[in-house]
């Protein structure tokens, strides 16, 4: 199988969207467990305006959450690249067998 600079960096980009979603989970089940320890409402405490002490990790999670749509972006655009390539290949070579 031969994988190209267009391949590698479709695997760079998936690699870092799954980083971040591992990062995510365990800073919104830290954040959550932090809430109920607190027990405190959810509109307070996911306010990063409100709520000062975790006001860092509620940024990074609304940041996670922006990369990773960035990210699936990126690989969606792969992705209907390669379909587009891959009709244009199969209708040359559909039209080379007539």
């Amino acid at each position: 199988m031969d994988i190209g600079a267009s391949d590698r960096e479709l695997i760079a980009v998936m690699r870092r969207y799954f980083a971040a979603k591992v990062e995510l989970e365990i800073l919104k089940s830290r954040l959550e467990e932090a809430r109920q320890a607190a027990g405190e409402a959810i509109s307070f405490f996911y306010d990063p305006r409100r709520n000062l002490d975790h006001a860092g990790d509620l940024q990074r999670s609304h940041r996670l959450k922006g990369e990773m749509v960035s990210l699936m972006q990126r690989a969606e655009a792969w992705g209907r690249t390669e379909l587009a390539a891959g009709e244009v290949d199969s209708s040359e070579t559909t039209a080379a067998k007539e």
